[in-house]
Parts: C-alpha cells; structure tokens; sequence
C-alpha cells in the first residue's frame, strides 16, 4: 500500500490531509481498544494504520515549504 498511499496524497490538499490523518487517528484508537478487550486478532492493521498516519503527516510537511 505504501506506494498507492503516496499517490492517492500526492494530489490532496493540507486541509484534506488533516482530515485524512484525524480520521486514521480515530479508528486507530478504536482499534487499539478493540486489542485490549480481545475484540481484534490482526496486529498488523494497527502497524498498518500508524504507518499510513506517518505518511499524511509527511505528506502535510512537503506542502508546508510550497505554501510559504
């Protein structure tokens, strides 16, 4: 996925990254409640989703030095 991820943000706004990155951040707390109370199985999702959520945030500081 890492290389669809960088061209699906590639073209995205800072405005829509931000949105991205806090809709991640919520299901990856979500997701980390489902582990402690046995609900999720898959450990890899959660690595998963912390590596997508690094990847909008540095997608959001390449745009930082375009916007100045």
């Amino acid at each position: 996925m890492a290389k669809q991820a960088k061209e699906n943000f590639k073209g995205k706004t800072d405005a829509e990254l931000a949105k991205l990155a806090l809709e991640f951040r919520e299901k990856l707390w979500q997701s980390k409640i489902d582990l402690m109370s046995g609900k999720v199985k898959n450990i890899k999702g959660i690595r998963t989703m912390k590596k997508d959520i690094a990847r909008i945030l540095t997608a959001r500081k390449a745009l930082a030095p375009a916007k100045k």
